[in-house]
């Protein structure tokens, strides 16, 4: 025996009612269990998206729309502080001597993506580095400068 053979006990299942097949199918041939007329007796009454309330106007289009919205249009920064910056110094994963750049922190898994990179100033930097990102806090260009290291913008 496998699972190919087997079906269910004798009398377990039974066939669905077959609705709306005429008068002998002991289910009634007008209306078919369903009532009399309206949008419910009708085939495909069950599939009324959610938001639908019976013909009336909705709510969505019955509320006044006001407002601007701008996300579609914003700039979204992938952001790494400086105290991460410092953490990588001490773990020996950067080297004072290179660049900090966007590409190096991806790499690195620092940010997700080189496409936009800003430095924020949460922490504290101690050694010198030449950083170089698409913007910078003020707070994180004062840190770095004031560690002995250098800024500098690169464009998109």
């Amino acid at each position: 025996m496998d699972l190919s053979n087997l079906k269910p006990a004798e009398g377990a299942t039974q066939s669905g009612q077959r609705l709306g097949r005429g008068e002998g199918s002991g289910r009634g041939g007008h209306s078919s269990t369903r009532g009399t007329k309206g949008q419910s007796s009708r085939s495909g009454a069950g599939t009324r998206p959610i938001w639908f309330e019976g013909g009336q106007t909705p709510l969505f289009q019955r509320v006044p729309k006001h407002g601007f919205n701008n996300a579609p249009f914003r700039t979204d920064y992938a952001i790494a502080n400086v105290k991460r910056l410092q953490r990588l110094l001490d773990e020996e994963v950067l080297d004072e001597d290179e660049p900090v750049t966007p590409e190096l922190l991806a790499n690195l898994g620092v940010v997700r993506s080189a496409n936009r990179v800003k430095i924020l100033g949460d922490g504290d930097l101690f050694e010198a580095l030449e950083v170089r990102a698409h913007a910078f806090s003020e707070s994180a260009r004062r840190k770095i400068k004031q560690a002995g290291g250098s800024v500098t913008v690169v464009d998109l």
